[in-house]
């Protein structure tokens, strides 16, 4: 089969593997949808020299690790189960079952692997697939079955590949706040994430600011549910927010773009006792403790990616809420496109790509 790698430098390489076969608690599924993630600009942009890489990337919790060979791209899968290895429950995996993936597998003992926390294992550093092993951007993947979380009959592989990652983490962050109609919340960047934090929060109710520099992006989170759009490239991000609360700033903010100044204005917009969930990857920032937080009862949370348990739940949440999850994609591409599809993410100007097969 083929499958696309990074071999640095901002380009793509699709190259021949070997069909994959399941091993004792493996599966195998028949990738429909492999989504785009920002995240994989780490590696795309990478230099070729492992070296190289390897000291860029140290410390972040991403690291494709070459020195094994290539690893085969995409960590937002979505498929049907093709093939089952020895020892795995049939209440776990059944053969044309379908499935999206989490994916990150760690010991599968300690307490964060048994409530669903993998990627903050604290035994091992997780395998994460497309990362430390192969991922979704080819026609077949394996992985270990406790990963596999059923896709929802009423949910297309397109809108499983959303909540396998990007939509999945826009989820778990306001699971952690829980805003509804009562409640204004700022989202800070309206990249895939943000995007599907503007959908989801104005499901929950809530009135939804949205933030970007991208003039294309402000119109897509109108289309998503947001009442009021802000570039911060054109006005005081802070005093628009809080003219439009009344003086009194939002009782939420959600910061996904990692941008610094992004992240001082999400602490800054808050009203008295609000609170801030940060999702974002970017450069260490500086925040006032005394006179931005601890005097004006701010609340401060990190959300990482998602539980397998809070990737099922984005499903059902979706469903029942008649949630288009799919619509994040604004662009689909052939596995032989992939090229095409990374140097459009590189520009970072529109929404959503996936890999369609």
């Amino acid at each position: 089969m083929r499958g696309v790698t990074f071999p640095g430098d901002k380009r793509v390489e699709i190259m021949e593997f070997d069909d994959p076969t399941p091993g004792p608690g493996e599966v195998v599924i028949e990738v429909k949808a492999s989504g785009l993630c920002g995240s994989d600009l780490h590696a795309y942009r990478a230099p070729s020299d492992d070296r190289a890489f390897r000291k860029l990337a140290k410390g972040k919790p991403y690291e494709t690790m070459r020195d094994g060979g290539p690893i085969i791209a995409g960590h937002e899968p979505c498929g049907v189960v093709v093939a089952i290895g020895p020892g795995v429950d049939q209440n776990i995996a059944q053969m044309g079952q379908r499935v999206m993936i989490h994916h990150y597998s760690g010991c599968h003992i300690c307490d964060q692997c048994r409530t669903g926390w993998p990627q903050i294992c604290e035994n091992k550093v997780p395998d994460i697939y497309g990362w430390t092993a192969h991922g979704a951007h080819a026609k077949y993947m394996k992985c270990a079955a406790h990963t596999l979380v059923t896709l929802p009959e009423e949910l297309s592989f397109e809108a499983g590949a959303a909540i396998a990652c990007g939509s999945g983490t826009s989820y778990a962050a306001l699971r952690k706040i829980q805003p509804n109609g009562s409640h204004t919340i700022a989202i800070f960047g309206q990249g895939p994430v943000g995007l599907s934090g503007t959908q989801f929060a104005a499901a929950m109710g809530a009135r939804v600011i949205a933030l970007d520099i991208s003039p294309e992006r402000l119109e897509m989170a109108r289309r998503f549910g947001a009442v009021e759009t802000i570039n911060p490239a054109e006005t005081n991000a802070v005093e628009a927010i809080r003219e439009l609360t009344h003086g009194r700033g939002a009782h939420y903010t959600l910061e996904t773009s990692g941008a610094p100044h992004a992240i001082n204005d999400a602490v800054k917009c808050l009203r008295l006792w609000g609170t801030a969930v940060f999702v974002g990857l970017g450069q260490p920032t500086e925040i006032n403790l005394a006179s931005d937080v601890i005097f004006r009862q701010i609340n401060m949370a990190g959300s990482f990616t998602f539980s397998t348990n809070l990737m099922e739940d984005c499903g059902v949440f979706s469903v029942d809420c008649g949630i288009d999850v799919g619509s994040i994609f604004s662009d689909r591409w052939a596995l032989e496109d992939a090229g095409k599809a990374y140097d459009l993410l590189e520009k970072q100007v529109g929404g959503k790509g996936v890999i369609v097969f």
